[in-house]
C-alpha cells in the first residue's frame, strides 16, 4: 500500500542547532549514491533515476503552514515502453513530443525527450546521506553535489504532519523556508528562474525593480533604479498634471519598460500612487503610458499602497513579533501601516508629502528658523491621526526621504542598498541633517555626500516629515528599509 508522506526540507551550508541535536544520536545508516533527476520548470513532481530504476513522486497538497505532502505514483525499470514514458512525464506538466521509439533506455530518454525540451533538465547528483530517527520521524542530513556545485539539505518526513511540525521546531528550523528537493536542485543549478518587473510611479520619482525568482522562491534583484521626473510638479496649485511633467514621466517609463524586456522580464506590473490618485487628468496620463509603452498602470488606493509597502519593507529585516509601524513619505502623500510581524491591523494614507510642503513654505533652499517652525507645525497638524497612539516596538521608514537620510549618515558617495538596509536613525541625527539643509541653498545641498542631487530641494521637507512621525509615535529612533512599495508589488503579484 502506497502511503503519502509529509515532508519538510531546507537547504544551506550549516544547520547549527539541528546538527547539534542530531549529533547526539547515532545514524541508522550512512550511504552514498549517484542519481539522475529530471526536473521541470513547470511541474510539481519529482523524477529520480537510481540504479536503473525510475521513481516518480507527485506533490499532493500543501498545508497552510507550508508543509508538503508527497505521494509515490510510479516506478519503472529500463527499458521503458514509449506509452509509459508519456504517462510518467505527464506528472511534470510538460508536453511530450511524438516518440519515435517503441521503448527507451536511460540515455535515449535523456537525448530524445529531456534535452530537446526547454522545460526539462536532467541533473546528475551525488548524495552522501546520514539517516536518523528523530521525534518519530525520518530525518536525513545530505551532502549534495552536481558538477562543480554543492550544497547540503536537511529533511524531516512522516505520515503524520503533526510529528513533522514538532520535530522541525525541536531542531530549531521553524523559521527557515520549506523547499522541496526538486526546487532546491533547480535553484542550485540556476534552472527555472523567472524574471518579473515593477514600475512604481510616484509623485516625485519613477522606480524600476527587476527581480529574478529562483526555483526555491527566493528573490534576487537584477535592476533597481529610480529617475526623478517630478510628475506632481505644480499639482497642488492646479489640481492637474502639467504637460511637461507628463511627457518626461511617460518617456522615463517607456525606457524602463524597454530595459525590463531586454533583461528578460516575463511580465511587468505598474502602479501609480498619490499624484495619480489626486490629479484631475490621471486617466489621460494612464492612456498616454499605454499608448507609448503598452504598459497598463494601476492607480492604487492609499490603503493598498500601505499594505504593499508594509509587505515590501518587512521582508529581510528580521523584525520580531511585537507591534510594528511602517511608514513611507513620498512626494505627495504618506502611508502608514500598523501590525505585528506579517499581520496588518490598520493602514491609511494622509496627504502629507515633501513636494507639497516644499512648495508651500519655500523649503527648496535656505530658510529662516521661523519658516521651518511654521512648516513643522503644519506637518504636525496634518499628521494628527497619529496622536495618542501607543509607542510601537519597532518603527520602520521607507521611501526616498528616509533612504537619503541614511545614505548621508553613512557618507555614501555611491548609494549602496545593502548598507542603507537596516540603518538606525535617531532624533539627534535627523535634527542634525535638518539643520544642515535649512542653512543651505539647493545648490549647496547637492554637495552633501550621500544626498541624491535630484532630491536637494525636497530633502528638508522630507526630513521634517520623518522627524514629526518619530515624535508623534514617541520613538527615539527608527529603522530604515531600502525595500518598499515596488518590492511589495513584486512579491504580491509574482510571488506564487
Amino acid at each position: 500500500m502506497i502511503v503519502p508522506r509529509w515532508e519538510w526540507r531546507t537547504f544551506g551550508d550549516e544547520f547549527r542547532v539541528a546538527e547539534d541535536r542530531l549529533a547526539e544520536l547515532s545514524p541508522s545508516r550512512i550511504d552514498d549514491s549517484d542519481e539522475l533527476y529530471v526536473v521541470s520548470s513547470r511541474g510539481k513532481a519529482s523524477i529520480k533515476i537510481r540504479g536503473g530504476r525510475l521513481d516518480v513522486k507527485r506533490l499532493e497538497q500543501v498545508s497552510d503552514d507550508g508543509l508538503e505532502q508527497w505521494r509515490p505514483v510510479a516506478k519503472a525499470e529500463f527499458p521503458i515502453a514509449a506509452s509509459e514514458i508519456t504517462s510518467l512525464l505527464s506528472a511534470l506538466d510538460v508536453t511530450v513530443p511524438a516518440l519515435r521509439r517503441h521503448e527507451y533506455g536511460l540515455d535515449e530518454l535523456v537525448d530524445d525527450v529531456v534535452r530537446p525540451s526547454a522545460d526539462l533538465l536532467s541533473v546528475p547528483v551525488h548524495k552522501r546521506r546520514a539517516h536518523y530517527t528523530f521525534g518519530g520521524c525520518m530525518a536525513e542530513l545530505t551532502e549534495v553535489r552536481t558538477g562543480q556545485k554543492a550544497t547540503r539539505t536537511l529533511a524531516v518526513e512522516s505520515e503524520d504532519p503533526a510529528r513533522v511540525r514538532v520535530a522541525v521546531e525541536d531542531l530549531g528550523l521553524g523559521s527557515l523556508p520549506n523547499v522541496s528537493f526538486p526546487r532546491g536542485l533547480m535553484a542550485l543549478v540556476g534552472f527555472g528562474a523567472r524574471r518579473y518587473a515593477v514600475v512604481d510611479i510616484g509623485t516625485n520619482s519613477v522606480k524600476l525593480l527587476l527581480g529574478e525568482r529562483a526555483a526555491d522562491g527566493r528573490w534576487q534583484t537584477i535592476v533597481d533604479r529610480a529617475e526623478i521626473t517630478r510628475l506632481g510638479e505644480g499639482l497642488s496649485q492646479t489640481g492637474g498634471l502639467a504637460a511637461a511633467a507628463v511627457e518626461r514621466t511617460i518617456e522615463a517609463i517607456a525606457a524602463m519598460v524597454d530595459e525590463a524586456w531586454r533583461n528578460g522580464a516575463e511580465a511587468i506590473a505598474a502602479v501609480g500612487t498619490a499624484g495619480l490618485r489626486s490629479a484631475s487628468n490621471s486617466a489621460a496620463f494612464v492612456d498616454g503610458v499605454h499608448a507609448r509603452s503598452g504598459l497598463r498602470v494601476e492607480v492604487i488606493s492609499g490603503e493598498e499602497e500601505g499594505r504593499l509597502s508594509y509587505l515590501g519593507a518587512t521582508t529581510g529585516l528580521g523584525l520580531g513579533t511585537g507591534s510594528l509601524v511602517v511608514f513611507e513619505t513620498g512626494g505627495g502623500s504618506s502611508q502608514f501601516t500598523f501590525g505585528r510581524a506579517d499581520l496588518v491591523e490598520e493602514r491609511f494614507s494622509v496627504d502629507v508629502g515633501a513636494v507639497r510642503y516644499t512648495e508651500a513654505y519655500g523649503l527648496g533652499g535656505a530658510v529662516e528658523m521661523q519658516v521651518l517652525e511654521a512648516a513643522l507645525e503644519a506637518i504636525a497638524s496634518d499628521l494628527e491621526r497619529l496622536d495618542g497612539r501607543p509607542v510601537p516596538d519597532e518603527l520602520v521608514a521607507i521611501g526616498g526621504a528616509a533612504t537619503n537620510l541614511a545614505a548621508v549618515e553613512h557618507g555614501l558617495a555611491t548609494y549602496d542598498p545593502d548598507v542603507v538596509q537596516g540603518t538606525v536613525l535617531d532624533r539627534v541625527e535627523i535634527d542634525r541633517q535638518i539643520e544642515l539643509y535649512r542653512t543651505r541653498t539647493s545648490e549647496e545641498r547637492r554637495e552633501v555626500v550621500g544626498l541624491q542631487p535630484q532630491r536637494a530641494d525636497i530633502i528638508l521637507a522630507g526630513a521634517c516629515i520623518v522627524r514629526t512621525v518619530l515624535e508623534k509615535l514617541g520613538r527615539e529612533s527608527l529603522i530604515v528599509s531600502d525595500r518598499g512599495l515596488r518590492h511589495g508589488v513584486l512579491v504580491d503579484r509574482f510571488g506564487a
